[in-house]
């Protein structure tokens, strides 16, 4: 039993970090977001095309997951995630984006976001899992159906999260990037780690690609945590539970878990999967998570409740 509340430090991008993040916040307020910087689609895209910057989407949706119980919290939260309207040069930027990428101009990524974070009475912290932006590629089997066994190379994040064929690796460009000494700092320094849900390939992996983010993952003292998504979908449609976390191996080795978290729903499709947590040294929790609309979501208070078993509060 801890005495205090824990601190952790949440690994991830897009929806999947958000509902993490929107869970956590329930049982602490020592809470570090580390977000992948690999997004190459939409607003960030072309915001990123245009000033060369880090894609702030995932670090918008992160900030806004983690904004003040407050009037002015809740409310600047709502600002950043609306969007312009229309066709024009504006039109379907987030105003968030366009704030971060203001702030971006004038001082460093992790001071912008801090700034940000200070503005929503944030209940944690922000922070990219590298400070260069990079770009995602993907060996995927089947993209044509005229040579379903050949493998082709695809790049980017926008492009690979919607293939048609098989991820069966991913990589980062350019390779071996440096980490956020920040986001380095706060997993060595956290009670646990969480890593997942989320995009398993473009927004979970990368985490794992960038050396001294994954040493640092490897290495912690933390309680590691893989939240896993509820069903299979999108870049890693047709995987079992247990492929999910064989693919994780596959990308670090040396990785190691503590305890892996699986909804009812997706424990009963994958008969296995005990094995395959237990191959990582960790031990698997089976939770009723999901959302009750039917749809392949984490409900935030049974994600918490469940967060909170794990670290015995």
């Amino acid at each position: 039993m801890v005495s205090h509340p824990p601190s952790a430090a949440a690994l991830g991008g897009g929806h999947g970090l958000s509902a993490s993040l929107s869970a956590l916040r329930r049982i602490t307020d020592r809470l570090t977001a580390i977000v992948t910087v690999a997004d190459d689609g939409g607003s960030s895209g072309r915001l990123r095309e245009e000033f060369d910057i880090l894609p702030p989407g995932d670090l918008r949706m992160a900030l806004a997951a983690l904004c003040g119980d407050d009037r002015i919290g809740r409310s600047w939260a709502d600002i950043l995630q609306s969007r312009f309207r229309g066709d024009g040069p504006l039109g379907g930027h987030a105003i968030g984006n366009l704030l971060i990428a203001g702030l971006w101009q004038r001082f460093d990524p992790v001071t912008g976001l801090d700034m940000v974070a200070e503005l929503l009475h944030s209940l944690g912290r922000v922070l990219p899992m590298s400070l260069v932006p990079l770009a995602i590629e993907a060996d995927v089997l089947g993209v044509s159906h005229e040579t379903p066994d050949e493998v082709t190379v695809v790049r980017g994040q926008a492009t690979v999260a919607k293939t048609r064929g098989a991820v069966q690796r991913v990589r980062l460009l350019p390779a071996d990037p440096p980490a956020a000494p920040a986001a380095v700092a706060a997993v060595r320094e956290a009670d646990f780690v969480i890593l997942g849900p989320g995009s398993w390939f473009t927004s979970v992996i990368p985490h794992l690609l960038v050396p001294d983010l994954a040493d640092a993952i490897v290495n912690t003292r933390a309680h590691r945590i893989l939240t896993l998504n509820i069903e299979a979908a999108a870049e890693t449609a047709g995987l079992t539970a247990g492929r999910h976390i064989e693919v994780l191996a596959e990308h670090a080795p040396t990785l190691r878990l503590d305890t892996v978290l699986a909804d009812v729903r997706l424990s009963r499709s994958d008969r296995h999967i005990q094995r395959f947590v237990e191959s990582l040294g960790g031990r698997l929790m089976i939770a009723d998570v999901a959302m009750r609309d039917g749809t392949a979501r984490h409900d935030p208070n049974r994600l918490a409740a469940a967060y909170a078993e794990i670290m015995g509060l």
